[in-house]
Parts: C-alpha cells; structure tokens; sequence
C-alpha cells in the first residue's frame, strides 16, 4: 500500500505591529512604566559612577574624575580603604551585629506571615477577619521613630507600663532595652510585630490562587482542617514562600537605618551598632567618604553573592527560583 503523505503546516500566529496605532491605543500603560524607570535611572544607576570613589581618595573641591586613586605613602593602592575598614574594630562590631540581627530576623520573621496567612485563612466569620487584618496591618504604617517610643514606653525598666505589671503581681523589673541580649530579643520582637500583617498579604494572594477543587476534594477524602492546610495549601503557596526567602537572603547583609538608630541607646552600643549607623557615623557626620563607599560595595557584593547562591541552590532542587 502507499503511504498516504499528510502535509503537515505550520500555524504562525500574526505578530503584533509595533506602531503608531498601538502606541496611541495604549500610551498610558507605557506612560506608567515610564515613572519607574526614570526614578530607577535618576536615584539608582546615575549615582553608581560614585562606587569608583571607594577606589580614590575623596576630595570636597575636587571633580571625580580628577580625584587621585586611592595610595599609601605615594604607591597606589586601590584596595586601601577596605583593608582600612576591616583593620577598623568598629566595622567589624558593626558587620558582627548586622549577619546576627539580619539572621535572627530571617528566622523568627520569616515563618510569622505565613503563620499568620494560615489562620487568618481559616477563618470562617468575614467581618472577624476583616477586623484582625486591619489590626495586624496598621503597624506597616507608623514610622521607626513611633515604634521605638511605644516600646520605650511600654519596656522601660523604670517607668515601663509592661515593668510597672510586673512588679504589681510581685516580680523584679526586667531590664529589656538596657541588657544587650535583652535588647536584641525586644528588637527582633518590634520588627516581626512591625511586619507580619503586611507580610502576609503576598501569601493570602497566592492562597487564593489555588484551585477550590482540591479542597472539595479533600473533604470528599475525609482530610481535616489542618490535613488540607498542610497538603493543599502549603505546596500550593510553596512557590511564593521559595520567591520571597529568596529575596530575604539578600537583605542579610543590608538592613534599614531608621530601625537599628531610633531603637538604639548608649547602654547597648555594642549590639546595636551596625552597618547603616556605622556609614552613617562616619560617612556623613566624619565625612569618610571613601572609607563608607567601600564599605557599601563591600555590603552590595556580598548580598548580590547571597542572593545568587540561593536562586541558584532553588533552581537545583526543582523550584522556580527568581529567574
């Protein structure tokens, strides 16, 4: 018999001309996109020719690129003021307190969102939900200078109400911002309380992402509560929780300024002096420019290197990853 031949044709799908109808039709969308990246190309690229000055020795009256490279006795050394950072004990306090706090913060307020995403999933009475969701979300909104005088009042271990309670039912005041260890635990505390609600935005979205049928399923199945939750639920946001602890691991040697400065106090320098406060003390108020700049692409390269790692290592073990 003859093999009957099939022709076989390719289905190319129409493309889309870029032109002048296109852009007429949809100009606000790219007005839109427009806002960001100048912001990105004005406030982050622009200043990353300064990233040079950690290589130069800084000079008030002088152009960049007329500023000397960085020397020791009249012989360039370009790595100079890093070997001068890391000779600086100050520094180095301040890089110890920045992995600790930064890690502590990634282990107790990592899990709290999804914690929280969880239960307030399981909720059945709406206008109940509704009510936690806004308490635990209107924190985001006050500044680190708010948070840190609440905590002041409330943890203050003279006239704290949280001290004045417990010497009232006959216990010993409790030094919780004047003791280093202490003022670490109510640190990471204020942050977690801070952030959660916010948080947990993000996985209530991705929640409700998943398909409902499973769920129906599931109950078909006899499963419980928590079976689903730990079964369907879980894996189902597993994506978003990979995406964001990700993302997390970057931070771990960055952090904000506000927090670690308003919280701070002379009692507990040595463990709340990091990287931030250190750049700020010397760069701004001592105008070690140079001395700050390497300091803060030391601090970038080592993030983009955690950040790196750990999309790399998600990517090995079969999960998306950021790219």
């Amino acid at each position: 018999m003859a093999k009957e031949k099939v022709n076989k044709t390719k289905v190319v799908a129409p493309k889309t001309k870029f032109n002048k109808t296109y852009i007429k039709r949809y100009w606000q969308l790219y007005a839109l996109l427009l806002l960001p990246l100048v912001y990105l190309l004005i406030f982050k690229y622009v200043p990353m020719r300064y990233i040079v000055l950690a290589f130069k020795e800084y000079k008030l009256n002088m152009p960049l690129k007329d500023m000397p490279w960085a020397n020791v006795k009249g012989q360039t050394d370009y790595f100079k003021y890093f070997k001068m950072a890391f000779k600086n004990p100050d520094f180095l306090r301040a890089l110890r307190n920045t992995v600790k706090l930064n890690l502590m913060d990634l282990v107790m307020g990592f899990p709290a969102p999804i914690i929280f995403a969880l239960v307030l999933n399981e909720l059945r009475f709406s206008k109940f939900k509704k009510v936690v969701q806004t308490i635990a979300y209107m924190p985001h909104f006050l500044s680190w200078v708010i948070i840190a005088n609440l905590v002041t009042t409330l943890f203050a271990t003279s006239d704290g109400l949280v001290n004045n309670i417990i010497t009232r039912l006959g216990g010993e005041e409790f030094s919780f911002l004047s003791v280093p260890s202490h003022w670490v635990g109510t640190y990471i505390g204020a942050g977690v309380w801070q952030s959660f609600g916010w948080g947990s935005i993000i996985y209530l979205a991705a929640i409700a992402g998943i398909n409902t049928e499973l769920y129906e399923a599931a109950s078909v199945d006899g499963a419980g509560r928590f079976k689903k939750m730990w079964h369907i639920t879980l894996p189902g946001i597993k994506p978003t929780i990979v995406v964001l602890l990700i993302m997390n691991l970057g931070y771990i040697m960055g952090g904000g300024f506000e927090r670690p400065w308003a919280m701070k106090n002379n009692l507990v320098i040595e463990a709340s002096e990091v990287i931030s406060t250190f750049v700020y003390k010397n760069g701004i108020q001592q105008l070690k420019i140079s001395l700050t700049t390497a300091v803060g692409l030391f601090q970038s390269v080592v993030g983009l290197f955690f950040l790196l790692t750990a999309n790399t290592i998600s990517r090995k073990l079969g999960e998306r990853g950021i790219w």
